[in-house]
Order: C-alpha cells, then structure tokens, then sequence
C-alpha cells in the first residue's frame, strides 16, 4: 500500500515538509559520500528556512500543551491504561521541555557560525559551491567520513527539539484517525464532513503497483479524490475504474 496524506491547514502543511526534510536529512547523514553530505548540508538550510516562521515554536508548545491537558482527561476512566497514558504523557513533557528550551528560532544558533552561512549564500546558485568558490567547504568535502558525520550530527543537534515535537504531534495526529476501507466509482470519491467537528489531515492508502495518482481536495465540509493515471507523456488522466482504498480522518 502506498500512502498519501492531504493537510487541511497551513499549520499542517508546515509540520508536514519539515517531517519531509527532517526524514530527508536523516538518511543523507547516515550515508558517506562528500555528495550526500553537500545535501545534508542543504537540507539543514531548508529546515531553517522552513522554521523561520515568527510563530512556529510558540504554535507547536500550544499544541503539546492541548494534547497534554487532553489527555488528562481521560485518567480514571475505565479501560484506559494508566501506564499507556503515562508514557504519552512522558513523551509530551520531554518534547515540550526540549523545545521550550531552545533559545530563539530553530537554528538561529547556526547563524553565528560564518563558515556555514557562507556555503548557505551560495548554496542555491547553480554550481555555486564549487572548490574555486568555496575552498574551504571543497577542503571539509575531503576529510574522513565519520568526521563530516560528527560535524553534520553537531549542527543538526540545535535542530533535534523541533524533530522531536513534530515526530510526537504528528504521530497523535495520526493515531486519532481510523482507515476506513471505501471505493472509488468510477475512479471518483466524494464525501460530506460533520459539522462540529475539525479535521486536520486526510490520509488515503491505496495499492501499490497499480500506477494510480490520488489528486485530494479538501475543506472543512467535505472531502473528494479522484483516481489518475498517468499516459506515455506523463500526463494524468482519469483512471474511471472503481478503485478501493482506504481513507483515515485525523482530528
């Protein structure tokens, strides 16, 4: 199964790249190549430039702060686990901690570093950090892999609290929804959302190797995904066969 997620907010959306980028980076560190490490590198920045938003971290300590009060709620209630809860709740306060912590914007403290924001500056230019640019980047390209690594896993350490705080926020996100298995006619699903209710991603699973392209659409009162193909060209086109595939809402 192939998964597709659709956000219904900006806030969403944000959270979602930088999950991208940080899943991204993630695997171009574990990798040994003066190349994946130049991505690294260049991912780092994204990051930064994703997370300059003025008012990210303040959005992201109000929603951990929700969810934690939330969950209070439900201690005492029977057939919920106290240790379970115990453990979420853990997972919150040490998320929050961490990023209540960090001093400023995510990555502001990589500005003070000038060799970096030297190799940011040229860092979108085509070819812009070639060795006669950049000598003294083209010099680190060269060393051991294990010391890029150590240099890489140092800068992104200013950034762990935001990946910490997206990866729980999401992940409760995420749980709060159940797939539901539902089919498309004719390659075209419609469905109307309750009033009442907020609905922050829309998660569509469909089969793999099939070669169908979901296009979403969504809003506060209603949902729709249409089934595409792609021709020779690479041009989508409606798949118009009944397609099944499961839908999850998360609130």
């Amino acid at each position: 199964m192939v998964l597709y997620e659709y956000p219904f907010n900006e806030g969403i959306r944000t959270m979602l790249r930088l999950e991208h980028l940080f899943d991204r980076l993630g695997q171009l560190v574990a990798r040994e190549t003066p190349v994946d490490h130049h991505f690294a590198l260049a991912t780092i920045f994204e990051v930064m430039d994703v997370a300059a938003r003025a008012d990210l971290k303040s959005d992201l300590l109000k929603e951990l702060e929700r969810h934690r009060g939330q969950l209070q709620t439900y201690r005492g209630h029977p057939g919920i686990s106290e240790s379970a809860l115990d453990a979420v709740t853990a997972r919150i306060d040490h998320a929050h901690d961490g990023l209540n912590q960090a001093q400023g914007k995510t990555g502001q403290v990589l500005t003070a570093n000038e060799w970096l924001m030297s190799i940011r500056s040229r860092i979108n230019i085509p070819g812009g950090t070639c060795e006669f640019d950049l000598p003294a980047y083209y010099a680190w390209q060269q060393h051991e892999p294990a010391r890029r690594r150590a240099d890489l896993l140092g800068w992104i350490a200013s950034l762990s609290p935001l990946a910490e705080a997206l990866q729980v926020l999401l992940g409760l996100l995420r749980d709060s929804g159940t797939p539901q298995r539902m089919v498309a006619s004719a390659g075209q699903y419609q469905q109307s959302l309750p009033q009442g209710k907020t609905f922050q991603l829309l998660r569509v699973r469909i089969p793999a190797g099939e070669g169908l392209v979901p296009e979403i659409t969504g809003h506060r009162l209603m949902v729709a995904v249409r089934f595409m193909r792609p021709d020779a060209d690479g041009r989508l086109r409606n798949a118009g066969t009944d397609t099944s595939f499961e839908l999850a809402l998360c609130a």
